[in-house]
C-alpha cells in the first residue's frame, strides 16, 4: 500500500474500473463492507459506484487520508 497522499492518489487512478471490496469503520469495533467499482478520482476524495444489490445509496466517496489512516481500506478483486 502506498505511504503518501500523491502515492495513493497515482495507485487509485491506474484502478479505475476495477471491481472494488471496502471495508470502513462505522464506529466502535463497527465496520461497513460495501461491494462496487471505483469510479473517478479528484484532488482530494475518489469516488466508488455501488453494486446494485447495495443499500439505497448508489456511491460513495472517501477521502486518500481515510485510506492513509487505515480508517477505510480497499480490496480489489
Amino acid at each position: 500500500m502506498p505511504e503518501t497522499i500523491d502515492e495513493i492518489r497515482e495507485w487509485l487512478q491506474e484502478r479505475i474500473g476495477q471491481p472494488v471490496r471496502i471495508d470502513a469503520q462505522a464506529g466502535r469495533k463497527r465496520v461497513n463492507t460495501l461491494h462496487g467499482t471505483l469510479g473517478k478520482t479528484y484532488p482530494a476524495i475518489f469516488i466508488v459506484h455501488l453494486s446494485d444489490d447495495e443499500k439505497a445509496v448508489q456511491r460513495v466517496s472517501y477521502s486518500y487520508t481515510d485510506l492513509l489512516t487505515h480508517n477505510v481500506a480497499l480490496t480489489f478483486e
